[in-house]
């Protein structure tokens, strides 16, 4: 599921491109950035579908070579251990990954198989593929452990991949970590005894909230905050600041302000992390020190009202 971090991602992206854009159509851009997540469980969903689709191409093959004028003992008796994988077949089985497909027409692998067979190629090949075909061990645990390292080995660090997720929807270059982690968390997860379901999107309808509520309320008062950077900032004229951190330091400002239930200590970690990712080298040192001085002053001024013990 998404967490609070990838939330304010997000959101941070949704800002900046309105602000370079010029767009001014609040509502539009909300449904963007709504959009914007829900893909994100379209590639979730991918990722499973393409373990499925391996699978698929794996069996078509043993058919193929049964059917050989000339078929060897290991054509007409091959090792199915792949194939027959247990949690590959939860997955197969699932009522929530087949419905979600169905709804979605998540028809990708359809139109571009050749993915499929670049993944069973560097599989097929693969060191940890040869030593679980040949193992005696048949726990559901092996079978688990084997299809997460064939996620996490072949498919997650697959570059063909990435390019191929980042062509069909451009926002995804930032949502492919994020997601290979969900995925192999699900994975996890999975019991022996269970059905496979998927994830949920959001943890909860509080975080679902949270979205569209610090995306408005950043949009709507950030030029309420103009002053109070400058204040903080003597040294710096503002078209000096770079676009991202003023962004992240308004939507800082926003959690101080509109936000009485989240610590200010865990506002101003969580946009310091998004600077060192997401904009300079120096970034994340300049933001510390501006929030840092704002959440006193704030304090002081009893403009930050915090909810609940421990949360300034």
């Amino acid at each position: 599921m998404i967490n609070r971090r990838h939330i304010r991602l997000k959101v941070m992206q949704s800002v900046y491109a309105m602000q370079q854009s010029h767009n001014t159509d609040l509502v539009k851009e909300e449904k963007f950035l709504k959009f914007s997540i829900q893909k994100m469980f379209d590639l979730y969903v991918l990722n499973f579908q393409l373990l499925l689709e391996v699978q698929k191409l794996a069996h078509k093959k043993i058919e193929l070579s049964k059917k050989k004028i000339l078929a060897t003992k290991e054509d007409l008796n091959p090792n199915t251990r792949f194939i027959d994988n247990t949690l590959l077949n939860q997955i197969k089985d699932s009522v929530s990954l087949e419905g979600y497909v169905e709804l979605n027409k998540l028809d990708n692998w359809d139109l571009d198989d050749e993915y499929v067979k670049i993944v069973w190629e560097e599989l097929n090949k693969s060191d940890f593929y040869k030593e679980y075909m040949t193992s005696d061990d048949s726990s559901y645990n092996t079978e688990k452990n084997f299809i997460i390292t064939f996620f996490k080995e072949i498919i997650a660090p697959n570059e063909k991949l990435a390019d191929y997720f980042e062509d069909e929807m451009i926002s995804w270059v930032d949502d492919i970590p994020f997601v290979n982690t969900w995925v192999v968390k699900t994975l996890n997860k999975q019991k022996s005894s269970s059905p496979f379901v998927l994830g949920n999107l959001y943890k909860d309808e509080e975080d679902k909230r949270f979205t569209s509520d610090l995306f408005k309320k950043v949009v709507l008062n950030q030029h309420k905050y103009d002053d109070d950077i400058k204040e903080k900032t003597p040294n710096w004229e503002t078209d000096r600041i770079a676009d991202i951190d003023m962004i992240l330091i308004k939507m800082a400002i926003t959690e101080f302000l509109h936000f009485s239930s989240i610590p200010s200590r865990v506002t101003i970690n969580e946009y310091i992390e998004l600077a060192k990712d997401y904009s300079t080298s120096k970034s994340g040192y300049f933001i510390n020190g501006v929030l840092d001085k704002l959440s006193k002053d704030y304090q002081e001024n009893n403009k930050m009202v915090k909810i609940g013990r421990g949360l300034l």
